[in-house]
């Protein structure tokens, strides 16, 4: 694919995150994504040939974008305690940063799962973030930072702490900005994982 083409694929999922985000996965239309671009609708099905297709390759990208921030900090010579810091830091930073991206996958992704169930069964759609969560956790186990237990209930407590505390800045209910609460939920989630 062209770096052309690429680029006018981005601008399509962004213009539809935002949308989406915006009105919701249903209120919007195609022809509400295209004329946000100035483009027609004939045009944009050449780039995603429905907004099925456009929503599952939109929780891809979001989650090749969190996949590659979280590789960044797995990748660093730290301890398991600040890398638990750090991806916290790195999903609220993204919160605030690209709110459309975080929303997308609380309020699409996960509320709308009939949009999502032929192609992205299970995690697959998900899998280059939830692949970093796992090495995240693998590799804390292994250096006996935290406990060795089953995946899905170490990153059910990860993510529902994380996902709780963006609903509630979404919804204006946290008095404090996201940041100002890395530390104390940093200090909890590792606490709650490790031996």
């Amino acid at each position: 694919m062209t770096d052309k083409k690429q680029l006018k694929r981005e601008q399509i999922m962004q213009s539809a995150l935002e949308l989406f985000a915006l009105k919701g996965f249903y209120s919007t239309s195609v022809p509400d994504i295209a004329s946000s671009l100035k483009m027609s609708v004939g045009n944009l099905y050449n780039y995603f040939k429905s907004k099925d297709i456009l929503a599952k390759e939109i929780i891809k990208y979001i989650s090749a974008y969190l996949g590659k921030k979280i590789r960044e900090v797995n990748e660093q010579n730290i301890s398991t305690e600040e890398k638990t810091r750090k991806i916290i830091e790195v999903y609220f930073k993204t919160a605030m940063l690209k709110p459309e991206m975080i929303d997308y996958f609380l309020r699409i992704y996960l509320s709308t799962r009939e949009v999502f169930n032929e192609g992205c069964e299970g995690m697959i759609c998900v899998n280059e973030f939830v692949t970093e969560i796992m090495i995240y956790f693998e590799e804390g186990v292994k250096c006996g930072d935290l406990r060795d237990q089953d995946f899905f209930s170490a990153f059910g407590l990860f993510m529902g702490y994380l996902g709780g505390m963006v609903f509630l800045k979404g919804e204006k209910i946290l008095p404090k900005e996201l940041d100002e609460y890395v530390d104390d939920i940093a200090f909890n989630i590792y606490k709650a994982l490790s031996k």
